[in-house]
């Protein structure tokens, strides 16, 4: 079978993303499956992903938009090799908020998503865009993480080049607003499939189970959805 990566992504902090891959992962690995489930932090500590850490060890507070594409080709590769059916990634493809929060234009990024169809070939791709009304799953992120966070995300946006317009989690808001549109513009203009996701009125398994659906479809599994 051909190898399908299927990259959840989010939104904003709050919506679920991280919750949902972990469950895609789970049941595709029940299903018989060879599934890799790369979690968000794992960009750090994947050996195919090195460079990007070499990169941000050396004092950079950026990557090289052109490391994110060697990189991303050398785990498809890798994978590949050993024989994996499943890519079911955290936040990884397409690396939109960073280059955003890095300072890229929309002009850069249409050409790095270009470079990215490319690198991922022959894996099939379908991106899961988990979305929400950003004021709501910013205030989720801030109930279950805390006042601290809430500090640690504002200062974070507003030291980054691209995002420097923020100050508060108002302003955060209008920006992941920005954000939002933009990533649907860019996706659009991809090969890849894109299930989008509104989690505004759906619980964690309610979510699970209408991107579940939505895949079997896509990835064509047999069998009954897991419950």
């Amino acid at each position: 079978m051909t190898m399908h990566l299927i990259s959840v992504i989010g939104s904003s902090p709050g919506v679920g993303k991280s919750t949902l891959c972990r469950a895609v992962a789970q049941w595709l690995t029940s299903v018989g499956a060879s599934v890799d489930h790369f979690e968000e932090a794992d960009i750090l500590t994947r050996s195919a992903f090195r460079p990007v850490a070499e990169e941000f060890a050396g004092g950079a507070f950026a990557v090289q938009p052109a490391t994110l594409v060697e990189c991303t080709r050398a785990y498809v590769a890798d994978s590949l090799a050993a024989g994996k059916d499943y890519l079911v990634t955290d936040a990884l493809l397409p690396f939109i908020p960073s280059l955003v929060a890095w300072g890229h234009d929309e002009g850069t990024l249409v050409h790095v998503m270009e470079e990215l169809a490319r690198a991922v070939e022959p894996a099939q791709v379908t991106v899961v865009y988990v979305h929400d009304n950003p004021e709501t799953a910013l205030r989720r992120a801030v109930e279950r993480e805390g006042d601290v966070w809430e500090d640690w995300y504002v200062r974070k946006l507003a030291g980054s080049p691209g995002t420097r317009a923020v100050h508060d989690l108002s302003s955060a808001a209008a920006h992941l607003r920005f954000e939002a549109d933009l990533t649907c513009r860019l996706l659009a203009q991809t090969p890849w499939h894109v299930l989008s996701l509104d989690v505004g009125t759906l619980n964690a398994q309610e979510a699970h189970a209408q991107a579940q659906h939505h895949l079997m479809d896509v990835l064509a599994v047999t069998g009954q959805p897991s419950t």
